[in-house]
């Protein structure tokens, strides 16, 4: 089979290698991966970060991937060949609050991933694909559908009525901006782009700013935002964002951390946290429970997850180069033809 191998940390040691088939063990699913979609994280797992251990060498990279079981081992009864399903984010993270064990588990670092023709996965580790959703639509979710789920709805508690800023317009934020619209929220949208903004009006935002033009955006969203702070804040930028995030949010309202895309180092306006009662919840996708609920909402309203292109395998450069020059407009997903 054809497998995705970082030989050692740096993308140019990413080689297509050939491998045998594996077999399922007892309680092991063998999927054939038909897709799979690139995060932000993978870039960085690629250069050997993103904050966690991981294998040296030999990493099959990359942790989101649907396709359909090939075959079960011994003792599994969740699954049946020929169905379709996703591999979950964390694999030991069914439920209940994270651990560094859940951490330890994580798909295409620390642990390998779903870069390859076929690969092996614990029966607690995957889910169904919903009927209504490609593979490719399908291998958009586990990382940063979740993560926009738990953001918005799981630890957000987002209600009809209430207002949230999302910033850009990559697979994190435009999941919070549809999960956002399906609770009946207010949304604003960020992004450097008029092109890109205009297409975000069309998905129904009820307010735009183009943060290149209006660099200190912050009170400018509120006043866009009929004078009202935001009950939420969907924060994916870091350094160059979170007080502007910290000028848009209402008292007590609740900012999620989920993304540095703008640098780490951050001059913080603590006091302003501290005396406006500010819930700053730092976001690490979630379990297996939680993309389970986000999966049936999704089935129930007929909600696709926006894919900016498809790329073929022996596109994956190309893929990567369009993730990491920020060009995409929502996911960027592989097909293992």
């Amino acid at each position: 089979m054809k497998t995705l191998l970082l030989r050692k940390p740096g993308r140019k040691n990413l080689t297509l290698s050939d491998r045998p088939v594996p077999e399922p063990g007892p309680g092991q699913v063998l999927v054939r991966i038909r897709a799979f979609s690139l995060n932000y994280r993978d870039l960085l797992t690629l250069e050997g970060g993103y904050g966690s251990a991981q294998k040296q060498s030999d990493l099959i990279p990359f942790s989101d991937g649907a396709g359909e079981v090939a075959a079960i081992g011994e003792g599994v009864t969740a699954f049946r060949p020929g169905e379709r399903v996703i591999g979950n984010f964390f694999q030991s993270w069914i439920s209940g609050p994270p651990t560094m064990a859940h951490f330890a588990s994580a798909l295409g670092g620390p642990i390998d991933g779903v870069g390859a023709e076929y690969c092996l996965f614990p029966e607690h580790g995957l889910v169904r694909t919903p009927a209504h959703l490609s593979d490719e639509e399908a291998a958009a979710l586990p990382c940063a559908g979740l993560t926009a789920w738990s953001a918005v709805v799981e630890q957000g508690n987002l209600r009809p009525g209430n207002s949230i800023l999302v910033q850009g317009t990559g697979g994190v934020s435009l999941f919070a901006f549809q999960f956002a619209k399906l609770l009946g929220a207010r949304v604003c949208a960020t992004s450097s782009s008029d092109e890109k903004l205009q297409r975000l009006k069309a998905m129904g935002a009820d307010a735009l700013i183009n943060y290149r033009e209006t660099a200190k955006w912050g009170r400018a969203a509120v006043k866009a935002n009929g004078d009202r702070p935001f009950d939420h804040i969907v924060e994916v930028g870091g350094r160059d964002t979170l007080n502007e995030s910290l000028k848009a949010i209402r008292p007590g309202g609740s900012l999620s951390l989920i993304g540095v895309l703008s640098g780490t180092d951050v001059n913080l306006r603590l006091p302003f946290v501290v005396m406006a009662n500010i819930r700053l919840q730092g976001i690490t996708v979630g379990p297996r429970l939680h993309f389970e609920n986000m999966l049936r909402a999704m089935a129930d309203n007929d909600l696709h997850p926006v894919i900016d292109r498809v790329f073929d395998l022996d596109e994956l450069d190309a893929a990567l180069d369009r993730m990491a020059a920020g060009r995409h407009f929502g996911k960027i997903c592989v097909r293992m033809n």
